[in-house]
């Protein structure tokens, strides 16, 4: 049965792999690793610590408009933090790289110290949602 997942896939414009490297490997600190051969240029994959877990990063086709609308979905993937002081380490991370832009940026964040901008709630205590570059929803919580 299931015991896992084994990665989540994000779509994002095409040629932005220097964006990719950027957001997901520098800001997110998430380990670049080999894609297959027949799709070099067109992934990028990252596994998250030694978890066994990825994040695949595919580049969309040059006629799917990435419009406000498709940026503004709330469906995401959440990422698990392992403690409160490396939840607030990465959001300070993450909300520093939208705060100074450049590549791979990401379009938004959560302000430290700010509330979240997710649903209200007490089973909700600590996390926080950014936007990647291509304006896809990201959880981050413990």
């Amino acid at each position: 049965m299931i015991s896992g997942l084994h990665h989540v896939n994000i779509i994002v414009p095409p040629d932005t792999l220097p964006e990719a490297n950027a957001f997901y490997g520098n800001t997110l600190g998430l380990t670049p690793r080999a894609v297959p051969s027949a799709q070099e240029g067109r992934l990028a994959w990252f596994d998250i610590a030694s978890s066994g877990q990825q994040v695949h990063v595919a580049f969309g086709r040059k006629d799917i408009d990435f419009t406000e609308e498709a940026r503004a979905a709330s469906r995401h993937p959440c990422f698990r933090v392992e403690s409160p002081e490396k939840l607030a380490e990465l959001q300070g991370k993450v909300w520093d790289h939208f705060k100074r832009g450049g590549e791979g940026a990401p379009m938004a964040c959560d302000e430290p110290g700010g509330e979240n901008s997710g649903s209200k709630g007490v089973e909700y205590p600590t996390r926080f949602f950014a936007r990647d570059y291509a304006g896809n929803r990201l959880e981050f919580t413990l």
